[in-house]
């Protein structure tokens, strides 16, 4: 059956899409909100993570208990996240109850209460995410490569750091906040049992009175890149490496998602075979696509023990250079299977589809069916991949290591 999709952009510029999916009875919403990390003011930064939490500290009139006690009533999972240019809000429910939980979330969006008594425990909170990626370093590690790799502040770390979220005050944050929730810029997101008609008229009354003047645009500057190392006495030692790679706009991007898969999906792949199993410089080795609007690269990480680090970088950038020398057919063949798995697994979830759904419509401004993502994956070839290669080779590296001692690059980040 072919999927069914909707789409319609309200007056205000607050865009609205959803999918029906047969066959189910959950309904899940994703809510994008132009007030992520790289909005953040100067000396601020941070705000958007404790904003993602203020929000749901009380809304249109209802205490932070009574608005959790309302969303748990109706039956509603939700979760709500920074991310470099959006507040991402998601909610799964039953269908029938999608749209009161709309009523509520129009409530979370357009009268959040922002109080000064809620802020200090959202910036606690933010605080205790931030220190505890000490405990957490390769999670840190690949948070501080993104800030090097991209342009500032796109890749600027969710948490901010610790003066600008001590130093933090509630009025400022409230004002940018109400400065940046938006009608143009803002994506709503459905997927699962709809009435599309009924939502869309719901969605009308819900976020049709944002304000329609658009946010200013990120003013970005040029990445600082290069190599960083953290010194820290441990008995690890975290090593992240990104190069550029084609964006989900790019006619490349399928060969992209293909020469990862082969480096990294599976325990036959390129870096798990070569780097682990072969020589055991490592207890985890792998290859991430990571993709912003304008911007994307392949992230590589690697934990391994301070006396074979420098070896372990080595074996690491052979292989993502080895890659272009050929992909074997079976290692084509594998690729495809796992890109396929992860498509299917995709589509049977309603959170999944409705959050895909709304970052095809940010990165494309169209939305992707699942059919049209697998013929795509189906259709590259070796030789689309060799050229994707030769467009964006192993070269270039933003380099950052957290352990003992540094590493010696050497040549790898000549490009």
């Amino acid at each position: 059956m072919a999927e069914e999709f909707f789409t319609h952009t309200l007056a205000n510029g607050v865009v609205l899409l959803g999918q029906r999916m047969p066959g189910v009875s959950s309904a899940s919403m994703t809510v994008l909100l132009p007030a992520g990390a790289s909005h953040d003011p100067d000396g601020a930064e941070g705000a958007a993570a404790v904003t993602a939490d203020w929000v749901l500290r009380g809304a249109g009139g209802r205490s932070s208990r009574e608005l959790n006690d309302a969303l748990d009533a109706l039956g509603c999972q939700h979760d709500e996240s920074p991310q470099s240019e959006h507040i991402q809000l998601m909610a799964a429910q039953l269908g029938r109850n999608l749209s009161d939980v709309l009523a509520l979330y129009a409530d979370i969006v357009r009268r959040p209460a922002l109080s000064d008594e809620a802020f200090e425990p959202c910036r606690g909170l933010a605080l205790q995410d931030l220190a505890s990626l000490e405990d957490e370093p390769a999670r840190k590690c690949n948070l501080l490569l993104r800030e090097r790799f991209y342009p500032r502040p796109l890749g600027r770390c969710i948490y901010g750091h610790e003066d600008s979220l001590r130093a933090m005050s509630p009025g400022p944050v409230r004002e940018h906040v109400r400065a940046r929730f938006r009608g143009p810029g803002t994506i709503v997101a459905v997927a699962g049992n709809i009435d599309w008609d009924a939502f869309a008229r719901d969605a009308e009354k819900a976020f049709g009175e944002l304000p329609g003047d658009a946010p200013p645009p990120v003013e970005t500057k040029p990445p600082d890149r290069g190599v960083t190392h953290i010194a820290k006495q441990s008995a690890q030692t975290h090593l992240a490496l990104a190069h550029p790679a084609a964006t989900v706009s790019d006619e490349r991007y399928y060969a992209a998602r293909m020469a990862q898969a082969v480096l990294s999906d599976g325990m036959a792949s390129r870096l798990f075979t070569e780097v682990r199993e072969k020589r055991g410089l490592v207890y985890h080795v792998s290859s991430r696509y990571h993709s912003l609007r304008g911007h994307a690269g392949m992230f590589t990480y690697a934990g391994t023990r301070p006396e074979v680090a420098q070896q372990t970088f080595d074996v690491t950038v052979g292989e993502l250079r080895r890659l272009a020398e050929g992909i074997r057919d079976e290692e084509m063949a594998r690729a495809k299977t796992q890109l396929r798995s992860a498509l299917i697994m995709q589509g049977q979830s309603t959170g999944a589809r409705a959050s895909a759904i709304a970052g095809d419509w940010y990165h494309l401004g169209r939305i992707r069916s699942l059919d049209e993502i697998q013929q795509a994956v189906e259709a590259v070839t070796e030789d689309e991949v060799m050229a994707y290669l030769k467009d964006f080779p192993a070269a270039g590296f933003t380099v950052l290591v957290i352990g003992p001692d540094p590493i010696d690059p050497g040549r790898t980040t000549e490009g």
